[in-house]
């Protein structure tokens, strides 16, 4: 019988939560319960389905079913950092606090606990969230002893509210097995400094051609790291502008407030001259939404936060002025859409942005290095992510690789000889010819077999740039080419799509016009053209 074994309930593909047990020897561990339903967990009335389980952060994809865990199992216990514990409830935003039952314990951070006999488990910070954390778990059999890390969700950089994760501290583990996420597979990221400063650049735009802007996100991590960017960055600094927060967004920053002793210096030397979140006395003014003010929202341009999953239609009217949707982009997957039937009219544009919150492909191979595992196993993120991660050269040769899908069992020999797996075929060849005035590549077409196809043939259309040597190419998009040109707003007396009052969501909607239901150019123009800044529509 084979000492280690991980079997994936949820292996952390698109939206599927993430849940791991992992067996050493005797001992079964769950690590995370991101599942919106617990059923798959096999369990009789007289046995639980895990000796134990360890949550590695507050995320809702690795923690909204440990309530009901719980509720289903009262005598399992439940271990996480001493900020996991406190950020968990906002999980379940119907409960009240009375409501909320307290079962989960805490571990510190660094310290070995032997939580059964011959077991052991030690936590160290992973950035990414406060109180995320990756997990050390060492069990000591009669013949040897046997190490498993498991990294949660990770970032090697700061953020604005979470210090990095300390790769000194767990250099040269040498563990057995690394289960490790590979949110963003082999892509390589600019620093976030820069990415801060892009988003930055873009809302500053926005807000001076005279848009408001609605930012949605969930409820912890990167709506709050927005705030302190928005309040902190020189293009906002003292700036005569409202940021408005909404829903269990608003909640979290209250959870945060509670933490203070736990952010990094800078931020608690911050929070000692002005408040962190809620301030209305230093521009630019941080508040909470209430109902009573959503029909003055967006009469001046403003920056709203909210979550991901509110319905639009209470921030974005017909009355509240023109709008730019930014949607934090999730690397693998296509853009998320949003509702065409709403009509939204003050809609003019969706965009995406990157921020990132875990480490790109470079910063993932670093910590594979450093740690030098024997066996790896690759979840959270998109499939074609892990298989190009699993791919590489520079791991399959040194390491055991693993894909696991849901509801597979990974078994880990140690010591033994490994037959690496073949991988879905990630390199082609083709040719490419120069012709006069323009070069033609051609590819196989096995290259479409590839999930990642469509999006990137979605308009025909490609765009290429110099990468040192290499050339790189990349799909445009539909939004790409209809957004090309429409940052700036556009003359309130130009008869065209734009300022058309049929237009919305990016699409047609009379239904006299040759253009209905079709994506149209806001510089577009067709005869029945009416115009939203009608005298008639203002009074209305």
């Amino acid at each position: 019988m084979i000492d280690l074994e991980c079997l994936a309930y949820g292996a952390g593909h698109g939206e599927e939560g993430l849940c791991l047990l992992v067996r050493m020897g005797p001992h079964r561990i769950l690590l995370d319960c991101g599942l919106e339903d617990i059923s798959r967990l096999p369990a009789s009335q007289n046995s639980l389905p895990a000796d134990f389980v360890i949550c590695s952060h507050a995320h809702a994809d690795h923690a909204r079913g440990l309530l009901a865990l719980h509720q289903s199992f009262p005598k399992l216990p439940i271990y996480a950092s001493t900020v996991t514990t406190q950020l968990l409830p906002l999980n379940w935003p119907t409960l009240t606090p009375s409501e909320q039952p307290q079962f989960c314990q805490t571990f510190p951070w660094q310290k070995p606990i032997e939580i059964r006999k011959g077991l052991g488990v030690q936590l160290f910070p992973s950035g990414h969230l406060p109180g995320a954390s990756s997990i050390l778990l060492t069990w000591a059999a009669p013949n040897r002893t046997y190490s498993l890390v498991y990294t949660g969700d990770f970032f090697l950089s700061n953020s604005r509210l979470v210090e990095g994760l300390p790769l000194g501290d767990i250099k040269g583990l040498k563990p057995d097995v690394l289960i490790v996420e590979g949110s963003y597979g082999t892509s390589r990221h600019p620093h976030r400094r820069q990415l801060e400063n892009q988003l930055a650049e873009r809302i500053h735009r926005a807000i001076a051609d005279g848009y408001s802007i609605l930012l949605p996100t969930s409820a912890l991590g990167l709506g709050q790291e927005l705030l302190m960017l928005l309040r902190s960055h020189h293009y906002f600094t003292g700036r005569d502008l409202d940021i408005w927060v909404d829903g269990i967004v608003a909640n979290g920053c209250d959870a945060y407030l509670e933490l203070l002793p736990h952010f990094p210096a800078a931020v608690q030397n911050f929070a000692q001259h002005q408040p962190l979140f809620w301030d209305e006395r230093v521009r630019p003014r941080l508040r909470r939404l209430s109902p009573e003010q959503r029909d003055n929202l967006g009469k001046t341009p403003c920056i709203l936060i909210a979550d991901q999953t509110a319905d639009l239609s209470l921030y974005i009217t017909e009355k509240s002025g023109a709008w730019i949707l930014l949607l934090p982009q999730k690397p693998g997957y296509p853009p998320k859409m949003w509702p065409e039937n709403l009509q939204l009219l003050g809609l003019r544009g969706v965009e995406t942005y990157l921020l990132a919150e875990h480490s790109d492909g470079p910063g993932t191979t670093q910590l594979i290095h450093n740690l030098r595992p024997q066996h790896i196993i690759f979840v959270h993120g998109s499939p074609t992510y892990l298989a190009d991660l699993a791919n590489l050269d520079e791991l399959r040769n040194r390491y055991q690789l693993h894909t696991p899908a849901s509801g597979m069992l990974v078994e880990l020999p140690i010591g033994e000889t490994f037959l690496q797996p073949a991988m879905p075929e990630t390199h082609y060849q083709g040719e490419l010819a120069e012709m006069g005035a323009e070069v033609a590549i051609s590819l196989p077409n096995n290259v479409t077999a590839d999930p990642r196809w469509s999006n990137f043939a979605d308009t025909g259309l490609v765009e290429a740039r110099w990468q040192g040597d290499e050339l790189v190419l990349r799909g445009l998009s539909q939004r790409e080419i209809i957004g090309v040109g429409s940052d700036r707003p556009l003359p309130v007396e130009l008869e065209c799509c734009g300022n058309c009052q049929h237009f919305r969501g990016q699409r047609c909607w009379s239904q006299l016009s040759p253009l209905f239901g079709f994506k149209v150019t806001p510089d577009g123009y067709c005869p029945v053209f009416e115009s939203i800044h009608s005298v008639d529509r203002l009074q209305d």
